[in-house]
C-alpha cells in the first residue's frame, strides 16, 4: 500500500457513550482502530472536533495519512438529513442540526457519508455478520436509547429526505414514563439499558438487589450492561425480571415490525444484548411469537448480532464505499 493511493475507508460509530473509528483496506481487513468516550453532553462543537481528532489519532497511530483516505462513513444516533449529511437531533446527546459531513470533508478532503448509527450496524451485520443472505433484516439495538434499522433487498430502508426506522420512539405502551423524547410509553422508555439501570438502581437502594448494590451501587453511570449481567449471575432475581420485561417489550415491537415488513431476520445488537445474549434473545423471540398473527409465527428468526462493537463502523464504511463509488442513476 503506497501513500499516494486512496484505498483506505474509514468507518466511524458515534454512540451515546463511546465513539469508535476503524480504518479498512479495500478487502475489509482492519488496519487500525481508535476508541474514545463520546462526552456528548459537552456540546456538539466539542463533539464534532472530538470525532475528527479521533480519526486523526487513528491515522497517526497506524502510520496512515489523510491522502490515503478514499472516503469516510459515519453512523450517528437519531434522525439524519441524508442529502446534507447533517444530524437533525440526538435526544440522548443533546445535539441539534450538526453539519457532520461538511466539517469532516473540510478536515480530511474526501467524501463523507453520514447515516443513522443503527442503519450502519444493521448493514454491517447484513454484509458481514448474522444477517448475510437475508432478504429483509430488521435490527434493534438497545443501549442508551433503542435504535432500529432495516436492510431490504440489499438497500438500507431510508425515507425520502431523512433516515427512518426510529423504532425506539414508537409508542408501545400507555405508560407515562418518558425517555430521550417527549413522548411517553415508547419502546425506548420501556426497554433501553438506561431504563433498566434506573429501575435496577431503585431495587438496589431498596435492598432488593444486594449483588448489584455491592458491585455498582446506585449510580446510573456505574450500572452498565456487564454489572447487570453479573448481578443476575449472582442471584439478583429482580434484575433478571427487569431485563426480561424489557425484552418482552422489544418482542412486542418486533411483532409490530413483522406485521408491517415481514422480515425473515431480526438482529438484536448492542452491549446489553452482548452481555446477556441467551436471556434477551430467548425472551424477545418468545414475546414476538406470542404477539404476531399465527400465519407469521414461523416466518422470521431472532438472532444476536455477531460483529460486536465493529458492526457500526464496518457497516458505515461499507455503505460509504457503495454510495461514493456506485454510478449515479
Amino acid at each position: 500500500m503506497t501513500s499516494s493511493e486512496k484505498n483506505i475507508w474509514i468507518g466511524f460509530d458515534l454512540g451515546g457513550t463511546k465513539m469508535l473509528a476503524i480504518a479498512y483496506d479495500e478487502k475489509w481487513n482492519p488496519l487500525g482502530r481508535r476508541r474514545r468516550k463520546t462526552r456528548g453532553r459537552e456540546g456538539s462543537d466539542n463533539g464534532i472536533e472530538r470525532i475528527a481528532s479521533t480519526i486523526e489519532r487513528l491515522l497517526t497511530e497506524n502510520e496512515l495519512t489523510k491522502e490515503q483516505i478514499a472516503g469516510i462513513g459515519i453512523g450517528c444516533p437519531g434522525p439524519i438529513d441524508l442529502a446534507k449529511g447533517r444530524i437533525l437531533t440526538t435526544p440522548n446527546l443533546g445535539w441539534d442540526d450538526v453539519d457532520v459531513a461538511g466539517f469532516l470533508k473540510k478536515r480530511f478532503g474526501c467524501g463523507v457519508t453520514v447515516m443513522n448509527d443503527v442503519d450502519a450496524g444493521v448493514f454491517g451485520e447484513y454484509q458481514f455478520g448474522a444477517a448475510k443472505k437475508a432478504s429483509c433484516v430488521v435490527g434493534i439495538f438497545p443501549g442508551t436509547g433503542v435504535g432500529g434499522g432495516c436492510v431490504y433487498e440489499d438497500k438500507i430502508l431510508q425515507g425520502a429526505n431523512f433516515s427512518c426506522m426510529e423504532i425506539g420512539h414508537t409508542r408501545i405502551s400507555s405508560d407515562t414514563r418518558a425517555s430521550g423524547s417527549a413522548t411517553p410509553g415508547t419502546l425506548e422508555a420501556e426497554a433501553s439499558r438506561l431504563t433498566i439501570a434506573a429501575e435496577a438502581a431503585k431495587a438496589a437502594f431498596r435492598g432488593d438487589a444486594p449483588n448489584l448494590l455491592k458491585s455498582a451501587g446506585t449510580d446510573l453511570s456505574e450500572i452498565r450492561s456487564g454489572a447487570l449481567a453479573d448481578a443476575i449471575a449472582k442471584g439478583d432475581d429482580i434484575v433478571r425480571k427487569l431485563v426480561e420485561e424489557a425484552a418482552c417489550s422489544i418482542g412486542i415491537a418486533v411483532a409490530n415490525v413483522v406485521h408491517i415488513l415481514s422480515p425473515d431476520k431480526i438482529v438484536l445488537g448492542g452491549g446489553l444484548v452482548e452481555a446477556m445474549e441467551d436471556l434477551i434473545v430467548k425472551a424477545v423471540k418468545k414475546s414476538a411469537r406470542e404477539h404476531v398473527m399465527p400465519v407469521y409465527k414461523d416466518t422470521f428468526d431472532v438472532v444476536a448480532a455477531t460483529l460486536g462493537d465493529d458492526a457500526g463502523a464496518m457497516g458505515a464504511a461499507a455503505w460509504a464505499k457503495r454510495q461514493q463509488t456506485s454510478p449515479k442513476v
